[in-house]
């Protein structure tokens, strides 16, 4: 039996009160930070595969089912508003296809060879890497798509939460966050849930400031696409060049994005 699947620490979870529960969660997710201390090298092992294959023109992916599939799609999807990179340079891809975003679709993940047809669909190569999410770690559709992807001269990772899972086996770069039994035994959306997207936020944050994507600590190639953004982006402005609100919005409102403001508000002072 793999750790996710054992048994919960707590018994008799119906009879705890609300307080006891709240508590009791709140602790077992202290955890997971501490797991993914313990495998930091590892992802700095694969952050540095993908730069390197991004910078010469590649792209990432990641395939999942069920909630790392979910994980890996929201992770793509918030890529291109919060940085500025073009659509399809990050894409997450799930078994049984987007609609099982919303609803699980039966058996998906136990099709090892759906994977690489639906990465195909994408032309992927040599130049991308994929990474593969999986709780348990022995995923069929996960397992499939590494497997092929490594055939085919793809650069691999994964993202597990056991040791020495099938996953793992197949990925060049496996990082396994081993966070033990679930609060609620094998619901592994909980802890193993929260480090797989710890460790995306991670790897793609980590990527994207290595590309260039982010000027001091801001994302100045966010994409302005409400009011709450325009706002963020009129203080950034402000901040970095130190002027006051109006010039910052009639700048935002000339070049159109951050980056853009600040570096012909910079460039133009030095003529």
């Amino acid at each position: 039996m793999t750790s996710t699947e054992s048994s919960s620490h707590y018994q008799n979870l119906e009879h705890m009160s609300v307080s006891d529960l709240l508590k009791n969660i709140n602790r077992e997710d202290q955890t997971v930070p501490q797991a993914i201390n313990k495998v930091l090298p590892q992802i700095e092992a694969l952050v540095n595969v993908i730069v390197e294959k991004m910078a010469g023109g590649g792209r990432l992916f990641y395939i999942g089912a069920g909630t790392s599939g979910r994980l890996g799609v929201v992770d793509a999807s918030e890529i291109p508003p919060t940085y500025g990179m073009p659509q399809g340079k990050v894409v997450g891809i799930i078994a049984g296809g987007d609609q099982a975003i919303r609803k699980a679709v039966e058996y998906a993940e136990d099709n090892e060879t759906q994977a690489w047809k639906d990465l195909e669909e994408h032309l992927i190569n040599q130049q991308d890497v994929l990474i593969g999410i999986a709780a348990s770690g022995r995923t069929p559709y996960v397992i499939g798509g590494l497997k092929d992807a490594r055939k085919n001269g793809v650069a691999t990772g994964c993202i597990v939460c056991n040791a020495g899972s099938a996953v793992a086996k197949e990925a060049d770069h496996p990082i396994e966050v081993v966070v033990g039994p679930e609060f609620v035994t094998g619901s592994t959306r909980m802890k193993a849930g929260t480090a797989q997207k710890l460790v995306l936020n991670m790897i793609s944050t980590t990527v994207m400031i290595k590309l260039g994507r982010v000027k001091g600590n801001k994302m100045v190639d966010m994409q302005l696409t409400n009011n709450k953004l325009v706002d963020r982006g009129v203080r950034m402005i402000m901040d970095e060049l130190r002027i006051d609100e109006a010039e910052a919005q009639q700048l935002l409102k000339q070049y159109g994005s951050v980056r853009k403001a600040i570096e012909g508000r910079q460039g133009h002072a030095s003529n």
